[in-house]
């Protein structure tokens, strides 16, 4: 059965290599979607209360973006690898659409820095929450519009028929790199026979995120466009165990921009920009400032007078952020960043330190952590999707029992994953590792019980 299974894998890569332009032509079905939803929305009156996701644009395209798409997006990195990136996403087809008509420069080296994925994802989320993204048109034009702009200035720049800003730039690559690890299938390079180089002899394939091929062994950079498939008789569509990637190459040193952006990211400020507008402790902080303003006769800080680019400013839906609200969501949400994802990681850098283990075991045992943080970004982009379907007069009374069965189902593979990890270590590294593992699974689980019945 296991047989059959990995010949079918193969047999779908190899179809996607051959219906290449049919993918290309899903490609540009799925840019025409997504600008239109994206830029008529943004040119319309906002709407008002009575809107309904069936009788207005606006409401529906916010439904399809924040409701349907990005966590949907998300949960296919689990199931299927990054097959979005090399199949379907809009930014990816318009930089390589760009590039191939471009100036075709060589990639700089600063642009090659490891870190800018990350640093990305954290400004675009900062961002987004100042200028309420998920809420209204503008807002989504303005982030999503401009990356994508952003995405074919690149391509024109730098690259023939490449993505370069899909490798090292774009502001969700990273996050996807590190779902993609779970996935239970990958295109994977038998390097040995990529070497004898068999027939078919196939024409090279061009491998629009700049990868090595011949060494392919993980799902985090590969597009799962299909494009090498077959090649030299050495790359196949495959099959694999969702803990395959984190146990046998979770220690590797390109991991450590990935492990930073777990703990700080997708964990630490990802739940920062999902809890602060429900979180007492933020409601606080914003009273404490006031109050510290208002005794010193410092009040322009409290005037709502900031353009909507830069802080909301919807004064007709009485939906606009001073300046005040805007320093408090800062401080609130990288606050969370710096204390949760700092936790974490001096947790777990002390129980290696204390067990003897090397830092390979230390990104290791932060990638275990891999399950749990995307649960929490799909339980955070969904609450959009419950919120709106309420608005519709529906009254979903299975959504905390599903958030309750998947939060614990990321807590239990994560605490399982720590095990299989531990069990390569010495008995007497055990213990402490999957003890600093277990407390950070807990800390996180209490971080989202706050964000959806503590609070």
């Amino acid at each position: 059965m296991n047989a059959l299974l990995q010949d079918r894998l193969a047999a779908l890569g190899d179809a996607m290599r051959q219906h290449a332009r049919l993918i290309r032509r899903l490609q540009w079905l799925v840019v025409l979607f997504y600008a239109v939803l994206l830029v008529i929305p943004a040119l319309l009156p906002l709407p008002d209360g009575q809107a309904r996701l069936l009788d207005n644009l606006t409401v529906f395209a916010q439904f399809v973006f924040w409701g349907i798409w990005w966590p949907f997006v998300l949960l296919s990195m689990v199931l299927f690898g990054r097959l979005w990136c090399g199949t379907l996403c809009p930014e990816g087809s318009l930089s390589e659409w760009a590039s191939e008509r471009g100036l075709g420069r060589g990639t700089p080296r600063w642009l090659r820095w490891g870190g800018w994925p990350s640093v990305g994802f954290a400004l675009t989320t900062l961002y987004g929450q100042l200028i309420s993204v998920y809420d209204y048109a503008q807002a989504a034009l303005l982030i999503l519009g401009g990356s994508t702009v952003a995405a074919m200035l690149v391509g024109f720049l730098y690259g023939r028929g490449k993505r370069v800003w899909c490798r090292y730039l774009c502001p969700v690559s990273g996050v996807f790199a590190l779902l993609a690890k779970l996935a239970p299938v990958q295109f994977r390079t038998n390097e040995a026979r990529w070497l004898d180089n068999p027939p078919p002899h196939l024409p090279p394939p061009n491998c629009a995120p700049l990868l090595d091929i011949r060494r392919l062994h993980s799902a985090s950079d590969c597009h799962a466009c299909g494009r090498c498939s077959g090649q030299r008789d050495a790359v196949r569509l495959i099959a694999r165990s969702c803990n395959d990637e984190v146990i046998h190459y979770g220690g590797e040193a390109d991991n450590a921009w990935s492990v930073r952006l777990l703990l700080f990211g997708v964990i630490g400020l990802a739940m920062g920009a999902f809890q602060w507008t429900v979180s007492p402790w933020f409601i606080s902080l914003k009273q404490g400032m006031a109050e510290w303003l208002v005794e010193r006769d410092i009040f322009w800080p409290l005037e709502a007078n900031a353009p909507w680019w830069l802080l909301t400013h919807y004064p007709q839906l009485n939906d606009a952020f001073t300046w005040l609200d805007g320093l408090a969501i800062s401080l609130y949400i990288l606050a969370a960043s710096a204390l949760l994802g700092g936790g974490l990681y001096l947790l777990l850098q002390m129980a290696c330190r204390l067990s003897g283990a090397s830092q390979a075991v230390f990104r290791q045992l932060a990638l275990c952590l891999l399950p749990l943080g995307g649960a929490g970004l799909f339980l955070g982009l969904s609450a959009t999707t419950v919120k709106l379907l309420r608005y519709e007069g529906l009254t979903l009374l299975w959504v905390n029992p599903t958030r309750m069965a998947l939060l614990g189902a990321a807590m239990a593979w994560c605490l399982w994953l720590g095990w299989r990890v531990c069990q390569a270590r010495a008995a007497a590294q055990r213990l402490p590792l999957f003890g600093a593992l277990a407390a950070g699974v807990a800390l996180v689980g209490y971080g989202w019980y706050l964000q959806f019945w503590g609070w």
